[in-house]
């Protein structure tokens, strides 16, 4: 690779390697020591195509959980088996893979800029603008922008646009599939709102599983299929649609809410 390679958005591919490098060297042991990540379908990444692929999910913190999977994805295709032992995998990390992300949340730190530069697609949000509920038309560039990265490689999105569960999935997410008609790759995640505080950047408990479960690929008529069945296609995948809700135990329903009342009496003070 030329050192002045750069990927479609301008962002050279030399430094992205070492920003990789340096990231997974710095949060390994998250998800080996201080808790266990449990993973399935390794497989699964090693078969799909080397672009075009959307992967969607389930949101628990900000970057603990788009970390994770730059690990998993990235040691599935060096030849793990479930597994992210040995960061040799990282050495030659994939540089194709994205991740669609909130602008104003990329750009508040030196740390945030840094983990844009490593991968990030940044969005403006419609519905929601610094803590406050709003109502704007989509960009056509940050859609644009969304094409161009699947055009390039694999691209991670998280369509409920927060990190609180069972919330309803935003529809420019169908409208992508649709237009672009990328394979879509579901995943399942959790543990991680356990282990990590809500950016996902330090960990407030120890001794936490973490899993990741990557299922095989949707089955979707990107012609016939409405956007409102490609979204309860994503529901159910990713283990998000509302009728979860009535298998959830009790105590986990309420364990939730009380780290809700946490986060919001700590914004008030």
């Amino acid at each position: 690779m030329g050192l002045f390679k750069q990927n479609p958005f301008g962002h050279n591919l030399f430094l992205k390697k070492w920003l990789i490098r340096v990231l997974a060297v710095m949060t390994h042991q998250r998800y080996k020591r201080f808790n266990k990540l449990e993973i399935e379908g390794s497989d699964i990444i090693r078969n799909l195509p080397n672009e075009n692929v959307l992967f969607v999910s389930n949101h628990q913190t900000y970057f603990a959980d788009v970390v994770a999977m730059f690990h998993v994805f990235n040691a599935s295709l060096k030849g793990r088996d479930d597994s992210i032992k040995g960061l040799g995998y990282i050495w030659s990390p994939k540089l194709n893979m994205y991740y669609i992300a909130a602008a104003e949340t990329m750009k508040k730190s030196l740390l945030t800029k840094i983990l844009a530069y490593a991968g990030s697609i940044s969005v403006e949000r419609t519905w929601r603008s610094e803590g406050k509920d709003i109502n704007r038309k989509v960009k056509f560039s940050d859609i644009s922008n969304i094409g161009k990265a699947l055009e390039d490689g694999w691209v991670i999105t998280f369509p409920q646009g927060t990190t609180t569960p069972w919330k309803p999935l935003r529809k420019g997410t169908a409208h992508i599939i649709k237009k672009y008609k990328p394979v879509v790759v579901p995943v399942v995640i959790d543990g991680f709102r356990r282990s990590f505080d809500k950016k996902g950047l330090r960990v407030k408990k120890k001794g936490i599983l973490q899993s990741m479960v990557i299922k095989e690929p949707l089955d979707i008529d990107y012609e016939e299929e409405s956007f409102e069945s490609i979204i309860e296609k994503l529901e159910y995948a990713i283990e998000q649609h509302p009728s979860f809700l009535k298998v959830i135990p009790k105590e986990e329903l309420l364990a939730y809410e009380e780290e809700n009342k946490a986060r919001r009496y700590k914004a008030k003070s």
